[in-house]
């Protein structure tokens, strides 16, 4: 299938989610998280603020326990630069403000930007993965752009309510392949995508 199809399905298949199981499920995924990452070699990491109009996966519970448990870690998150389309990477912590941006998304109300060379991991928003490690997100590109700014040991995970389907067909040479992905049930690593 491709995206544009396979984005309408995924965002249905998203809304259909009550806020019990987006709970659950969001928990399962920061539990797998926590379990298989080696965190003390990750200094900073950077991760999506849940939107939550679109049921994404609430990645607060991964903020809240590694500001609690990793202190030595600095966490990111994005702020789109609409004149460039490109993604910004701010610092956030337990008492950065959050102002709401056009599309209504949440960001950092500060200005405390830190290079994309600097992060170690992009925990990354998708609505489906394949078994070649490629994703379908909204379709604006940032996050292709943005991880391909990253160093190439950044770990690239991407974070998913639903296991991979077979084949995105309409991938191209901008796409940027995931290492990891974690679903409520599993983590399918590099390996899987071959």
């Amino acid at each position: 299938m491709i995206k544009a199809e396979l984005r309408k399905i995924y965002l249905e298949k998203r809304k259909t989610l009550a806020p019990g199981e987006v709970k659950e499920k969001s928990l399962q995924i920061a539990e797998m998280f926590f379990q298989e990452f080696d965190l003390g070699k990750i200094n900073f990491l950077h991760s999506f603020l849940p939107i939550e109009k679109f049921n994404e996966l609430d990645t607060k519970l991964i903020f809240h326990r590694v500001w609690f448990e990793y202190a030595h870690i600095e966490t990111l998150v994005p702020r789109i630069d609409f004149k460039t389309n490109e993604i910004e990477n701010l610092k956030f912590t337990p008492v950065t403000e959050l102002v709401q941006n056009a599309w209504m998304i949440h960001e950092p109300a500060h200005n405390e930007l830190v290079e994309s060379e600097r992060i170690d991991a992009v925990l990354v928003p998708l609505l489906c993965f394949d078994r070649k490690g490629f994703r379908v997100g909204y379709g604006k590109g940032f996050y292709d752009k943005f991880l391909k700014n990253c160093r190439a040991d950044c770990l690239k995970i991407g974070l998913s309510y639903f296991a991979p389907i077979e084949e995105i067909e309409d991938t191209n040479e901008f796409d940027v392949k995931l290492d990891f992905c974690i679903t409520p049930e599993k983590i399918f690593a590099t390996e899987f995508f071959k």
